[in-house]
């Protein structure tokens, strides 16, 4: 009988989902060429940080939500999941967009072009110009909510795609492969980077992340397999993000090959460890499991507007740093715990 809820994959999920406090605080000073909503300027050691987890940490989400969808099938019919997937990421997508997205390019503007206008004015230029959907310079974005989209769409994509080719149908030859074919596994991953790709957020690189956790990963024997061989995983996985930000650092180079392969193994090192270490259940389990998906939601539009008032109080990078990493986690935390009072807005993010 497989057992259903495995605790270390709640844990990857809720301690992938804290580290955007960091990511997207460090890129107020990202030297990747695309700015930010709030850019202070290029800063090489902390754009290198960046680097230093960019290449699995949202990849890793969506390899986890098909092993979650897999598990998740087992106890509701398709069309209870389908119901669920729209209540979850439909509809919290939709008022994002509405009401906290717009807040971001509110302060874009604010800073970037001295907007001094109203709020109500920001919303209608929000969803009358479209550029290059970033969002920096005010015009229309999805944000941060790219992810909840591409999941929605993934999942109902994906859906069909079991129908056609079950679990069962493939779990004999994915139990058969040995270690380094799991590895060699990134190599379509790879391909699929470039289909359905709009600015580096590729449809098709996810789905085949999300087809991977469902079909592959979510396999005990698959799990077990790569434990056995997590020595020579993890050497390959040092190596390869040493390699990475030391090329990163020195000759900016972030090519798609090298960032795919040291993605997918770092998720392989990752999943093994979190099943060694993670694989209980303790109250950062029980707390994160409710509050991760709507502090998700909330978290970058609190730290756009944190930012841009803590950077006129103080001109240390080191103390805006801090101020805004943490000052942007406790607010959110706190709006969190306002809004689960509210019944209409806690359904808007996601909250049951």
């Amino acid at each position: 009988m497989l057992k259903i809820r495995k605790h270390y994959i709640d844990n990857l999920r809720n301690i992938t989902i804290l580290l955007l406090f960091p990511v997207h605080t460090f890129m107020i000073w990202n030297n990747f060429g695309s700015g930010f909503y709030i850019w202070l300027g290029e800063n090489k050691i902390l754009s290198t940080l960046i680097v230093l987890v960019n290449s699995w940490f949202m990849p890793i989400l969506f390899v986890l939500a098909g092993m979650s969808a897999r598990y998740a099938l087992q106890l509701r019919t398709v069309k209870e999941f389908a119901v669920q997937r729209v209540h979850k990421l439909l509809i919290p997508f939709i008022s994002g967009i509405i009401f906290l997205v717009p807040f971001q390019t509110l302060y874009a503007r604010k800073f970037s072009d001295k907007y001094n206008g109203g709020l109500l004015e920001n919303w209608k230029y929000f969803f009358t110009h479209l550029t290059d959907f970033s969002g920096y310079d005010g015009a229309f974005t999805p944000g941060h909510l790219w992810f909840i989209l591409f999941l929605f769409l993934i999942s109902m994509l994906a859906l069909l795609l079991f129908r056609v080719l079950p679990y069962e149908k493939l779990s004999d030859k994915v139990e058969k492969a040995p270690a380094f074919g799991i590895l060699l596994l990134f190599i379509p991953i790879w391909l699929m980077y470039y289909l359905g790709n709009f600015g580096g957020f590729s449809l098709g690189k996810d789905l085949a992340l999300y087809l991977m956790g469902y079909y592959v990963l979510s396999n005990d024997l698959v799990i077990e397999k790569l434990e056995k061989n997590i020595r020579y995983l993890a050497g390959l996985c040092a190596v390869g993000t040493v390699a990475l930000v030391v090329m990163y650092y020195n000759f900016s180079y972030y090519g798609d090959l090298w960032i795919n392969y040291i993605g997918w193994n770092s998720i392989l090192v990752l999943l093994v460890l979190g099943k060694r270490f993670l694989n209980k259940r303790t109250w950062f389990t029980e707390y994160f499991n409710k509050a991760s998906y709507p502090v998700y939601i909330l978290h970058q539009s609190i730290l756009v507007v944190l930012a841009y008032y803590i950077i006129q109080i103080s001109s240390s990078t080191l103390a805006r740093v801090f101020g805004i990493c943490v000052g942007s986690f406790g607010v959110t935390v706190l709006a969190y715990h306002i809004i689960r009072l509210i019944p209409f807005i806690r359904k808007m993010v996601g909250i049951k």
